[in-house]
């Protein structure tokens, strides 16, 4: 869950200071005072040595008994001075421990409160270059990132999410115990964006299994995967290294074609694929007579091209694929 506040390193590092720090402003109060403390063990006068072991072992409340103070200023020094120092340490001894030991019910109690609440968000296995630029891609087409949930093995990369105010997930994506913290049987979409093959086949077969109706869009490297991808219950399979290969060889060639569809695919800027339902005056026209430039008709679960029969005449609940103009917030 994303968290606010400093580092949990940082935190721990200053109580630890503010404890060194009463044991050594009491051990300094005993040495300088020395002359009014006994130690009952030995007859040479209290050494600095010695101070600091009177108030480790007082401070921690241990007290032996082998050096004590002896006259009343002694005493009254104790009382006002090391009695609150003592307290100090205690307070940040006990409130670390508890801390410590209540760190994982409080995460409990909040991930329990964020799964009952969230619905229909993405989830996002891998955090790579893959499953990094799907994010954003996410966020650029409006998605909160309280909406979406990124699972991955590597500290580094979910801190890196978390500081964008993703939800993180820490674990194997092929278990099915992570998804379910992952909280995938109530979401919409699941994006499986990890760096091998085998792997996004397992997470696709674990996540078919526990959420049988959610979208699974998965990445591949290698073409002949696509079908174990499918086979697993994939509805959408992209093949990275294909594609990355298509665009660099059109670059060679219509290098203004590559421009294009990368702007396309951009969608903080210029233009972007989006998808629209189908306007109550637009319907019974044809989509390709429509001021959009129209791709496509999604009727039901089936793509149909622009151009295609099926769709001439446009029905209510279509969905038009079409290329519309991104505008960025300083040219409004």
């Amino acid at each position: 869950m994303p968290e606010t506040g400093g580092s949990p390193a940082v935190a721990l590092l200053r109580r630890l200071m503010i404890a060194l720090g009463a044991l050594v402003a009491a051990a300094l109060v005993v040495y300088f005072g020395g002359d009014g403390y006994v130690d009952n063990n030995s007859d040479t006068p209290i050494s600095l040595g010695d101070a600091f072991y009177y108030a480790t072992v007082s401070l921690s409340t241990t007290g032996y008994g082998d050096i004590v103070p002896v006259t009343p200023e002694a005493r009254l020094l104790t009382t006002v001075v090391i009695t609150p120092l003592r307290l100090l340490f205690l307070i940040v001894l006990v409130g670390t421990t508890v801390e410590l030991l209540t760190e994982r019910s409080r995460q409990a109690v909040r991930i329990e409160r964020w799964r009952s609440r969230v619905r229909n968000h993405t989830v996002v296995v891998g955090y790579g270059t893959k499953g990094r630029a799907a994010v954003e891609t996410l966020l650029g087409d409006g998605a909160e990132p309280s909406d979406i949930v990124v699972v991955d093995t590597d500290r580094a990369q979910l801190d890196a999410a978390s500081a964008l105010g993703l939800v993180t997930v820490t674990g194997n994506a092929t278990r099915s115990s992570v998804l379910r913290i992952a909280g995938l049987q109530q979401a919409s979409a699941i994006i499986v964006a990890t760096n091998r093959d085998d792997t996004a086949v397992l997470v696709t077969l674990t996540a078919r299994e526990l959420a049988p109706d959610v979208r699974i869009v998965a990445s591949v490297r290698e073409s002949e995967n696509v079908h174990l991808l499918r086979q697993s219950g994939a509805n959408s399979v992209i093949v990275s290294a294909e594609t990355a290969g298509r665009l660099l060889g059109m670059a060679t060639t219509t290098p203004s074609v590559v421009e294009v569809v990368e702007d396309l695919l951009t969608p903080e800027a210029g233009f972007a694929i989006s998808e629209r339902v189908v306007e109550e005056s637009e319907v019974g026209g044809s989509p390709r007579h429509l001021a959009d430039i129209v791709l496509g008709v999604v009727r039901g679960d089936d793509l149909y091209r622009v151009d295609a029969a099926a769709v001439d005449a446009l029905e209510r609940g279509d969905r038009l694929l079409y290329i519309k103009k991104v505008t960025l917030p300083d040219e409004e």
